[in-house]
């Protein structure tokens, strides 16, 4: 593994420990001013900006206060000298949930671009599989 993927890995980490403490200043760490995130919830065309993006949490902090977990399963991660990309399934839902469907996981893609020797998230998205079809 590069430094560079070591330094990724360790800012996902570090993202994933903030959003399961509900720590806001965690989460908006290390992310650009102009990130895109699509999300499971609306808004479907998703949160563009550092503010549209912080806007996304505090509802979900509230529903992880009543029980919900969110624990990284994988992470994989793959970096060139200024853009990067990482993927990761977490466990995420309520405990009877994950009991109903231990297997469903919350599909994370990460991409990361290097500005002034610093990784920064540009991009989040975040997925559920459509278990209808």
């Amino acid at each position: 593994m590069s430094e560079d993927e070591q330094k990724i890995r360790n800012l996902i980490e570090r993202w994933a420990q903030a959003v399961h403490d509900g720590d806001m200043a965690g989460v908006l760490a290390n992310h650009s001013d102009d990130i895109v995130m699509f999300d499971v919830p609306p808004p479907f065309e998703g949160a563009r900006g550092i503010d549209a993006y912080r806007e996304t949490w505090p509802p979900f902090f509230e529903w992880q206060s009543m029980g919900a977990r969110f624990e990284m399963v994988s992470l994989d991660v793959t970096a060139g000298e200024d853009v990067a990309f990482a993927h990761a399934l977490l466990r995420c839902g309520m405990e009877a949930e994950l009991a109903d469907n231990p297997e469903n996981r919350l599909r994370l893609t990460v991409g990361l671009r290097k500005e002034d020797g610093r990784w920064l998230v540009a991009h989040e998205h975040h997925s559920f599989p459509d278990t209808t079809v």
